[in-house]
């Protein structure tokens, strides 16, 4: 089987994502490097195959496949063997449900607190703006709680690709300086993936080089 390829920076979130669920997998593949200080993605060569100019881009065989939830949801598909994508459209409706939400909520929000917190160097850090991102991704955050108050992962009792979607930002958000409401399911949660050696290797790792940097 040909390796898979994929485009992109270890210090990137989305990339991560795709780097933790393919050591989930553990499938072989080449980390093309693009983009931050590895620049590319203004290069004709890489907008043919994602003309958005982002990262990540995943290649198998001659399928090409950008955006990091897309990706995901194809390698749980292809890959997963119904474990972190169910056949049955009734259970994988929540993994969707919860990817879907990250996508349009919650990454939105304690991405901003991201941006404003770590990118944005500190003179230029606006505390109104900060403090509104900090109520809606604690907002998201409390919903989270909720639902793994019932459960042991966002799906049910087994990991999906939705826990990987939403919880490729706890590494980010436990560390970030900022102040943390006390959720002991979200806790618990990323006591849980931390565990994982994928979360470890592809997650868990220092986003110091971040700091202060707008331009990319």
């Amino acid at each position: 089987m040909e390796a898979l390829t994929l485009w992109g920076r270890r210090n990137s979130s989305n990339v991560q994502k795709v780097l933790w669920l393919l050591d989930e997998l553990q499938l072989e593949y080449t980390l093309a490097e693009r983009g931050g200080a590895h620049g590319g993605l203004t290069k004709s060569d890489y907008l043919a195959l994602n003309p958005n100019g982002r990262v990540p881009t995943l290649r198998d065989g001659e399928l090409v496949v950008w955006e990091s939830h897309a990706i995901l949801r194809y390698l749980a598909a292809v890959y997963s063997k119904d474990r972190l994508w169910p056949d049955d459209p009734r259970h994988r409706a929540a993994v969707d449900q919860w990817t879907d939400w990250t996508a349009t909520r919650f990454q939105l929000a304690w991405m901003s607190v991201f941006w404003r917190v770590v990118r944005t160097p500190r003179h230029l850090q606006e505390p109104d703006i900060i403090a509104a991102a900090l109520e809606e991704t604690h907002a998201c955050l409390q919903l989270l709680d909720d639902r793994l108050a019932g459960t042991e992962y966002l799906a049910g009792p087994q990991l999906s690709y939705a826990d990987i979607a939403a919880g490729v930002s706890l590494y980010r958000w436990f560390n970030m300086p900022v102040q943390r409401k006390n959720l002991p399911n979200v806790t618990r949660w990323y006591e849980h993936l931390k565990e994982r050696p994928a979360f470890q290797a592809n997650v868990m790792v220092s986003f110091d080089d971040l700091r202060g940097r707008l331009e990319y």
